[in-house]
């Protein structure tokens, strides 16, 4: 099988190109901003290109979903449903903080894997798993919330952080949890297509029709119009 990855959830966009036989083929990485809908699709062809393959071979298309860049995400799954209608392809949407946290690989048993996405201003979308028989499972939903909050529930476990979040509040987590928050350099903590499409392998189809992005929080734009609502009334 071989699945094309699309990852535009945060600043740093990724597209792989994955075969379940030999693993990775290609992948490209950009960390350019957030002008995924200029940079993808290019990005994409380059792929094949450098494979020597045929987006007509791709058997599965896998999209991150979200949570993250509101604008970024759109990119992405709009893209990756709009090649699974044109090739008539299955597609899965797999949620961003799942991508994150399996960057962590092999993990002792009593640590935790807290996935953040930087949601702004000390907020963060958060995903928190434990280690169970060697593979990672979400302890409790996806969330968001304020980046000290949350790090109080866990200052006494021994915790792996990782994503921007992890990286641009390195110093508050830090300050909290002391020694027993762990951390990977900035270049292992951003989401990889590859792992993107690794996931989607394992799951079921979604339904191309009712596949949408998963946000968590409303949009800046959402929330300012319901501050002026507010206001009016």
């Amino acid at each position: 099988m071989l699945i094309l990855a699309i990852d535009t959830s945060t600043k740093v966009g990724a597209v792989a190109i994955y075969s379940e036989e030999k693993g990775v083929i290609a992948e490209i990485i950009l960390n350019c901003g957030n002008n995924h809908s200029e940079n993808i699709m290019n990005a994409v062809d380059a792929l094949f290109k450098m494979s020597k393959s045929s987006i007509k071979d791709i058997d599965k298309i896998a999209v991150s979903i979200g949570p993250g860049s509101f604008t970024g995400i759109r990119i992405g799954v709009g893209i990756a449903k709009g090649l699974a209608y044109s090739l008539n392809k299955p597609i899965v949407g797999v949620n961003t903080l799942d991508i994150i946290a399996n960057l962590a690989g092999f993990i002792d048993t009593d640590m935790k894997v807290i996935s953040m996405i930087d949601a702004r201003k000390e907020r963060v979308y958060c995903g928190i798993y434990d280690n169970i028989d060697g593979k990672l499972q979400l302890e409790k939903d996806y969330f968001d919330g304020e980046i000290k909050e949350i790090l109080e529930g866990y200052k006494n476990n021994k915790v792996l952080f990782l994503g921007d979040g992890a990286i641009n509040y390195k110093e508050i987590i830090s300050e909290v949890m002391g020694e027993k928050g762990l951390f990977y350099s900035r270049s292992l903590s951003i989401p990889r297509a590859a792992i993107l499409a690794e996931i989607a392998l394992e799951r079921e189809s979604d339904n191309l029709i009712t596949l949408e992005p998963y946000y968590i929080s409303k949009s800046q734009a959402e929330r300012k119009e319901i501050h002026e609502k507010e206001y009016r009334l």
